[in-house]
């Protein structure tokens, strides 16, 4: 069924979304020594919700504390921070919009400065310029427990004011590991075929949808393909896709890649300032880079008693590619990202037409191919430049979650600098207060 920007959508639970633009995911790193939820959170999500998205989801929220995708996450395992997370919920809510928490566990991907004997379904280390340890397979008891601790942290998520909850299955975090075949080796029930490496993941649906209730928002974001040979692939993701919606989840986010394969920081190439027909093929190949995976997903969504609202993620800028998917019924919800790092009313200026593009900062960046670009043959350089890339963007949600105009003009090493003393602060912080605490 076609749709346009501004129309609402009602997921199968009964809720309703007031239009089809979604704020995704994006670790804010915002969380005190406590690992609770702070006055940045309140800031940052009540601008983007003034900004005019229908949703908004929150980054990474951990579901247990001896293991972070980074510095500065929030960890829910009780409900010591409730009343900050009320404060974040209700912030995140105003203008009648949804907040969802995105719960998770890093698995392996968790870096060294918190975790030198991280938890993995096997021990396959992730070599990434030394930032992580080797995991450790996981015990039986250990999966159980770690199931039941993403249905521990939707229930105070509900309990907090937050809409919905959407479990992390993407981008290489532990769901994502169990899934995939590179780094699941296990010759139990939880691993070898499809539908073992799948168990996982079922399970904690079920144990979430259980702990909410059947009037309660639970989504997943999965990944379309891991782009790694051997790993997690379309097919798979197709499968998987099926078997979630006939667990009869609300909304299904696809994107792709991991820490090894970041696809999800493709670049959306150089910016187009209007709207001709004629760079419409390419500016659809080049900006929305999962678009194609979807249609495949599309098909599999339909297997439930009830179709699956669907949702992509992944470099989207020009309206018109965005009200094209939606028009040709390809996808449910656009997801953004990094635009409202740095602009905030993105959302609200797509859908009233005000704008045709959203922002490519990437692109403003010049990144380039010098010494630092992403060409450049040295993989340290090459390295820096993704992640000084990806500092820019966090250095702006601090802005934002400050209550400070974004700072556009700061470069990308300057970026990456700032960016890694603050996690080394953040830890460091983290790790006097534990100590205090005995």
């Amino acid at each position: 069924m076609s749709a346009s920007l501004h129309s609402e959508l009602r997921l199968p639970c009964g809720a309703i979304i007031k239009n089809r633009l979604a704020k995704t995911a994006m670790t804010e790193g915002l969380a005190d020594a406590e690992d609770n939820a702070t006055e940045g959170h309140v800031n940052l999500y009540r601008t983007w919700a003034k900004g005019g998205s229908g949703l908004l989801i929150t980054g990474n929220v951990m579901v247990d504390r001896r293991y972070l995708e980074r510095p500065g996450n929030v960890v829910i395992e009780d409900r010591r921070g409730l009343p900050q997370l009320q404060r974040w919920a209700a912030a995140g809510t105003e203008e009648n919009t949804h907040l969802w928490m995105q719960i998770s566990h890093p698995g392996r991907q968790c870096s060294r400065i918190v975790s030198t004997q991280p938890l993995s379904p096997s021990d396959v280390q992730l070599h990434l310029m030394g930032n992580f340890a080797k995991p450790r397979a996981m015990q039986e008891e250990e999966i159980e427990q770690a199931i039941n601790s993403y249905a521990n942290t939707a229930l105070i998520a509900k309990e907090a004011g937050f809409t919905g909850v959407q479990v992390h299955a993407a981008h290489g975090y532990l769901i994502s590991q169990f899934l995939s075949p590179v780094t699941n080796k296990r010759s139990d029930q939880w691993g070898g075929s499809l539908e073992n490496r799948a168990r996982f993941l079922l399970a904690t649906i079920r144990a979430v949808r259980e702990a909410v209730g059947a009037g309660f928002p639970v989504a997943v974001k999965l990944n379309s393909a891991d782009f790694q040979k051997g790993g997690f692939d379309l097919d798979d993701s197709a499968q998987v896709a099926a078997w979630l919606a006939e667990e009869g989840i609300d909304l299904l986010e696809i994107s792709g890649g991991t820490y090894e394969q970041i696809r999800l920081l493709g670049h959306s190439g150089d910016e187009q300032q209007a709207e001709d027909p004629n760079i419409r093929a390419s500016t659809r190949q080049r900006e929305a880079y999962f678009l194609d995976y979807a249609k495949t997903i599309q098909v599999a969504l339909e297997s439930g008693e009830q179709k699956t609202p669907l949702m992509v993620t992944g470099g989207f800028r020009s309206r018109l590619t965005m009200v094209d998917a939606l028009e040709e019924g390809e996808l449910d919800m656009v997801g953004l990202a990094r635009p409202l790092c740095a602009d905030a009313d993105i959302p609200r200026f797509l859908i009233s037409g005000q704008i045709s593009y959203a922002p490519a900062y990437e692109v403003d960046l010049k990144l380039g191919d010098g010494w630092l670009g992403p060409a450049s043959k040295i993989p340290l350089l090459r390295a820096i430049n993704v992640q000084g890339e990806v500092a820019w963007f966090y250095q702006q949600m601090l802005q934002l979650s400050q209550l400070k105009s974004p700072r556009k003009g700061q470069g990308v090493l300057k970026s990456f600098l700032n960016h890694l003393l603050r996690e080394y602060r953040i830890a460091i912080q983290r790790k006097i207060f534990q100590k205090r605490q005995g």
